[in-house]
């Protein structure tokens, strides 16, 4: 059995056509990639914006409360102050406009549950990365972290004071 050239050639491209049809567009692929690529932390996107711990939901705040803000300055100036301060790099990083950086769900995840969010989350790591030194857990309760951010608010408001 003999083949021409040109039966060889032909053969060749219907080859071709058949698999590059069967084959698909390859769009199914690249979405995967894409997706996986958009959940490489693989936080839900609650968590990407607000942090991983125990606080799950959106916080309902008002206009600041600044008796609850005296309270988060207390626990700021026993519990925090050791490594942070309002306008200076310190041990932590500055604080005074973390709320127009972070949500308060993300700060207050930050305090309640330091360890998985500098273990998961990607921009918890880089903080860690850039500081080199890891926030220990306080073992403050919801209340009390919830104060501290309050306080923090208040900071960020009033910027320029270092106490209530």
């Amino acid at each position: 059995m003999k083949y021409s050239i040109k039966q060889i050639i032909g053969l060749a491209i219907m080859a071709s056509v058949l698999f590059v049809g069967c084959g698909g567009s390859g769009n199914s692929d690249q979405a995967s990639d894409q997706s996986s690529q958009n959940n490489e932390s693989g936080l839900t996107a609650f968590e990407q914006e607000n942090g991983i711990g125990p606080v799950t939901e959106e916080l309902d705040l008002a206009e600041i409360d600044e008796e609850l803000a005296k309270k988060g300055q207390n626990m700021f100036e026993t519990k925090c102050s050791a490594c942070h301060k309002m306008d200076e790099r310190y041990v932590g990083p500055q604080l005074r406009e973390i709320t127009e950086e972070r949500t308060p769900e993300y700060v207050m995840n930050m305090i309640l549950n330091p360890a998985e969010m500098v273990k998961k989350h990607p921009e918890a790591k880089k903080k860690l990365a850039e500081f080199m030194t890891p926030m220990p857990n306080q073992n403050l309760s919801r209340e009390e972290a919830r104060s501290i951010v309050e306080f923090l608010r208040y900071m960020n408001e009033n910027k320029d004071t270092n106490e209530i």
